[in-house]
């Protein structure tokens, strides 16, 4: 009995997690065709097949939806950073989590693409996704302290609203060390997704996401092959002749 509520759960959420991904898929792309601001909830939710109501099931308004790509690959590497062996440090573990969702973002390059154009092209989308990269990049921060054993009780529970007194009082609580890799592996994987998205043709984004992290383990030394630095410029100057 426990077995059959338990696979019953399992399909609840797996079609939950279905629709939700067929609304940000067809709100991006009728964003891309038609641009954002001429895109409505009730556009969105006849392209992906559902009403109204049950988009707003999932999303509290319209441009919640165009910043969700992605959305459950957030708590998946906090899983996956906790559940990683214990031999590992903590960039090999965070690289090794991130490397986990490389398979959905080669499947779905072209929405990723797609979702890049529509927030270049709506400053307004772009702000709120700067919003949702900063409270992820925070909860990921807290589940590297608590790998590295410095969390906190704090940590538990819902984020609470950015610069709040709960949310200061839950950053203070965090270590510079797990911000500083948070952001840094953050930052690493946007720039290989980057790099990666004008050179589709000629390497793939597992290769070029191996090559950035292996710069980040290597303390980013130069490159062998790059030309030595030029000398510093010399102070030295000849003596200046007295005026008569």
């Amino acid at each position: 009995m426990v077995e059959g509520v338990s696979a019953e759960g399992g399909l609840r959420e797996r079609k939950k997690r279905a629709t939700r991904a067929a609304l940000v898929e067809a709100a991006v792309r009728l964003a891309a065709e038609h641009g954002a601001e001429h895109v409505t909830v009730d556009a969105i939710s006849a392209a992906a097949g559902v009403s109204t109501r049950t988009f707003f099931n999932y999303f509290d308004s319209r441009d919640e939806v165009f910043v969700m790509v992605g959305a459950d690959a957030g708590e998946r590497v906090r899983r996956a950073v906790l559940a990683a062996p214990p031999e590992l440090s903590p960039l090999d573990a965070l690289r090794d989590a991130f490397a986990a969702e490389l398979e959905e973002v080669e499947q779905q390059k072209e929405l990723w693409r797609l979702h890049a154009d529509v927030l270049r092209k709506a400053p307004q989308l772009l702000a709120r996704r700067i919003g949702a990269h900063m409270a992820d990049e925070l909860g990921l921060a807290e589940t590297l302290a608590e790998r590295i054993g410095t969390g906190s009780p704090l940590f538990a529970g819902d984020r609470p609203e950015f610069a709040s007194p709960g949310d200061e009082e839950r950053r203070r609580a965090l270590g510079l060390y797990p911000r500083l890799l948070a952001s840094v592996g953050g930052a690493a994987l946007r720039v290989a997704f980057e790099h990666w998205s004008v050179r589709q043709e000629e390497v793939s984004f597992a290769d070029v996401f191996r090559e950035t992290f292996d710069h980040l383990a290597a303390g980013l030394v130069p490159p062998p092959g790059t030309p030595p630095a030029p000398p510093p410029p010399t102070t030295d100057e000849p003596p200046r002749k007295r005026m008569q």
